[in-house]
């Protein structure tokens, strides 16, 4: 069976992601021990939340070194949410905060509807299509594997990065603007929904990333 760590860093929806993972045969490890985690077949990085806070979190239980480590040594990794986000190199939120500069780009905030004549309602709360890039191949077709063109996902955020970032897999659009949904590169994936949540399609997407 394989074994998938979770890291616990007091961000994230652990009781979701378990679940989610039981019911797709994995068998989910949730630790912030970073050995324990290192250990296990592949590792997901989930996150809900302020990116600052998630940021500081996960610096002071010393985990960002796991996920380092994780892309360093090609171990298959998925961030959700806040954890993709933290895989940027700085978000806009609250402030301006360092992230964790795996994957270029800034996260930056909804601002206006695309007339640019009024704010949006955020968060943005629903299911979403996702467009995928032709030629983006790799791990993010793996895990996409059998998840048709139609499906939709669960996504609930204020701040995302831009849809035109170098690593993006596929976008998704809220009130006329395009923005990241997965990026990929190598062994890493990370996707602004949340698949744990995201019904049949989401379990799927999991399902591919841990065979």
């Amino acid at each position: 069976m394989t074994t998938v760590g979770v890291i616990n860093y007091g961000v994230g929806n652990l009781r979701s992601v378990h679940n989610a993972l039981n019911q797709v045969g994995a068998k989910p490890v949730i630790s912030e021990d970073a050995s324990t985690l290192m250990n296990c077949d592949r590792i997901i990085f989930p996150g809900v939340g302020a990116f600052a806070y998630g940021m500081a979190e996960l610096v002071k239980r010393g985990l960002h070194e796991v996920v380092h480590s994780a892309c360093e040594k090609g171990k298959p990794l998925l961030a959700i949410c806040v954890g993709m986000q933290l895989l940027f190199d700085r978000s806009s939120e609250f402030g301006n905060h360092e992230g964790l500069g795996i994957v270029s780009g800034d996260v930056e905030q909804f601002a206006k509807n695309a007339n640019q004549e009024s704010t949006l309602r955020l968060p943005n709360v629903g299911w979403l299509p996702l467009s995928r890039k032709a030629a983006s191949g790799g791990i993010s077709e793996t895990v996409l594997k059998d998840v048709d063109e139609t499906s939709r996902f669960y996504f609930i955020h204020s701040f995302h990065a831009p849809a035109h970032t170098p690593n993006t897999a596929a976008t998704a659009s809220y009130a006329g603007h395009d923005f990241t949904a997965i990026v990929a590169r190598d062994n890493l994936i990370g996707t602004q929904f949340h698949p744990e949540k995201s019904g049949p399609d989401g379990l799927r997407l999991l399902a591919n990333f841990v065979r």
